[in-house]
């Protein structure tokens, strides 16, 4: 076999959408009317068809007569080797139609370690790479997700970028573009300026950035007058009415993440002052149980799937979820169909709630303390503490739960060495209890396998700690080595830790400007690909080039003053930056923040006048 796992790439999955009055007017007339939309995920398709973003689009897109919607995903070594040596360009699952016959090319951008992935996608269907290189018969370049909210360092590449949520704002996309299409195609540019007039788009190339003399960020200005110098993110304020798909793409392979999922609501009401998904995602707005429920009978029914997850940043606040558990295990009782929770707050969490979600199939559990002492808990506003933690897990082993895992940073601002070692105390209360739990319960305990999971800390951008340094690998390597010591003297728990050579490289792009474009261009060229892949991630390489083209780790890692303008700062995702600095001075205080629906902090997401900021109204 020439290539690893070719389910990858031929397409012809259950509830896969092909458009036949497309192709016809293709196969008729060697065009259409209808916009062409390539749904591009820059990793492999066993990550991106876990990617719920993907399937939501996929489906509105598809549901509509002026457009289709087509998935293609990043071909791993082996076949970019093939199609490259046979001159075979990327194509879609769906038609197998080159990257380049469509209207719009669309990425959606998780993490930033996928940026490479990018420019291969775009090289192998036969794209010019750079935006101010593209013809008026080339696709339009387009982006969203997370890391689109400091597109700078691949801005170049870019003709847009979706800033928000997804379902209005693709649609009032799409008709431009069918509009430029309409029009035969006769003035990119034009259309561009439109399309920077629809509420929640950029174009970069209708700005142009300042540095100083000694290479500092000074801003970013729009080109003239005409350009708006901030832009907003949309956001969706009635999830009960939008479009979901209940019918997903089930896929051929086995997946990361092989399970059907319900997403509870978006948002997040507790403000962890290092998360960027929970300000990026305010106000909070929920759907309605009775919602869900349809939605989660629609999609056991038209997928098969045995396992059903519920999908959210913090689960366990959804208001009406005994409501919505009860309901489903009832409709799915012997039909050998669970229900998944992702990670919880310890907080938040019940024994009767366990018990419903793993009536059918117990798992491990999956609790995020982020920080080993209750200083740098109240730092960070995770708003729980140690009695919290040990009470939770109390319920648990009392219900039989022996697996257990943890995650933590490490690198977080103020840590000290004390904090690492608290990880490490932690962890031992935690394996001492579960047998002291067994002891009164008068049972013979099996070991407990607890895990230890640390990443570390990358600042982002909109959030509290976006001004911060961050640690420097030497320091990472002393806190991962100092915690593994530690926790040699935990007989039952198993420690894995994240690499921070790619911890180190994530933060400069997350926080970087536009001089990163020719870094991460040049690092492509060089042979890097995949990089969110241990296996394939070559720092020396992306340190030489950085360094080749005047940069340093230091420029961007070394943190921002509080007056400093940021290379984001055209970006508005409703929370102010008066907020974040309040919170900032708040963390280095030891300061509690109260979660949203204890009380308003003026955050400044209800300018959206929608969702938890007026649910008391």
């Amino acid at each position: 076999m020439s290539v690893e796992s070719p389910g990858r790439y031929v397409g012809g999955e259950k509830n896969q959408i092909i458009k036949e009055d497309v192709l016809k007017e293709l196969r008729e007339r060697g065009e259409c009317t209808a916009v062409r939309t390539a749904f591009c995920f820059p990793d492999v398709y066993e990550i991106g068809m876990s990617n719920l973003a993907l399937q939501i689009l996929y489906k509105l897109l598809n549901s509509e007569d002026y457009t289709s919607c087509e998935r293609v995903f990043s071909p791993w070594h082996d076949m970019d080797r093939k199609m490259r040596e046979n001159d075979i360009p990327l194509y879609s699952l769906e038609t197998k139609s080159p990257l380049y016959e469509f209207d719009v090319v669309a990425f959606t951008l998780g993490y930033e370690m996928a940026f490479a992935n990018v420019l291969q996608m775009l090289e192998l269907g036969k794209i010019p790479l750079k935006s101010c290189d593209r013809k008026e018969t080339d696709p339009i370049i387009v982006c969203g997700g997370p890391v689109a909210y400091n597109i700078e360092p691949m801005s170049d590449f870019f003709d847009a970028v979706f800033m928000g949520e997804g379902e209005e704002l693709d649609l009032e996309f799409i008709q431009e573009i069918k509009k430029y299409k309409d029009g035969g195609k006769k003035d990119r540019q034009a259309m561009l300026r439109e399309v920077a007039k629809i509420e929640g788009m950029y174009v970069p190339s209708l700005y142009e950035p300042e540095y100083s003399p000694e290479g500092k960020f000074i801003a970013l200005h729009p080109i003239d007058d005409t350009v708006p110098s901030k832009i907003t993110k949309r956001i969706i304020k009635d999830l009960d009415s939008v479009l979901y798909p209940t019918a997903p793409v089930v896929p051929n392979n086995n997946i990361v993440h092989d399970r059907a999922y319900l997403e509870l609501f978006r948002g997040c009401i507790r403000g962890c002052r290092f998360c960027q998904a929970g300000y990026i995602t305010r106000p909070v707005r929920e759907k309605s149980a009775d919602t869900l429920l349809a939605q989660g009978k629609e999609i056991e029914h038209n997928t098969g799937y045995d396992e059903l997850g519920m999908l959210s940043l913090s689960t366990s606040d959804y208001t009406e979820l005994a409501k919505l558990t009860d309901g489903l295990l009832c409709a799915f009782d012997g039909r050998h169909t669970s229900l998944s929770l992702p990670s919880l707050r310890i907080d938040n969490f019940a024994l009767d709630l366990m018990e419903k979600a793993s009536s059918t199939r117990k798992t491990g559990l999956t609790f995020a303390p982020e920080a080993g002492t209750q200083r740098l808990r109240d730092v960070i506003n995770k708003g729980i503490n140690e009695e919290n933690i040990l009470s939770a897990l109390r319920l648990a082993f009392m219900g039989g739960w022996s697996t257990v895992k943890l995650y933590f940073m490490l690198g977080l601002p103020t840590e000290t060495m004390d904090d690492v070692r608290g990880i490490a105390e932690l962890a031992k209360k935690i394996e001492d209890l579960y047998y002291d739990v067994a002891r009164e319960m008068g049972v013979k305990p099996r070991r407990p396998e607890i895990t230890v999971s640390t990443s570390m800390f990358i600042p982002k951008p909109f959030t509290a700690f976006q001004w911060e340094k961050q640690n420097t690998m030497e320091e990472f390597l002393e806190k991962q080595a100092c915690l593994r010591e530690c926790l040699k003297k935990v007989r039952s728990v198993r420690y894995i830790w994240h690499g921070v050579e790619t911890s180190v490289w994530e933060g400069i792009l997350a926080r970087g400007d536009r001089r990163l474009n020719d870094v991460i261009l040049d690092g492509y060229k060089a042979g890097s690909l995949f990089d969110a892949w241990d296996d394939n991630f070559n720092y020396e390489r992306w340190m030489g080039i950085l360094a080749s083209h005047g940069l340093s780790w230091e420029m961007y890692a070394r943190g921002y003053e509080c007056g400093d303008v940021l290379p984001w700062d055209h970006i508005s995702v409703g929370v102010s930056r008066n907020f974040f600095l309040k919170e900032r001075e708040r963390a280095y205080r030891e300061e509690i923040t109260p979660n949203c629906r204890e009380k308003c902090s003026a955050c400044g997401a209800n300018c959206f006048k929608t969702g938890v900021c007026y649910e008391t109204r």
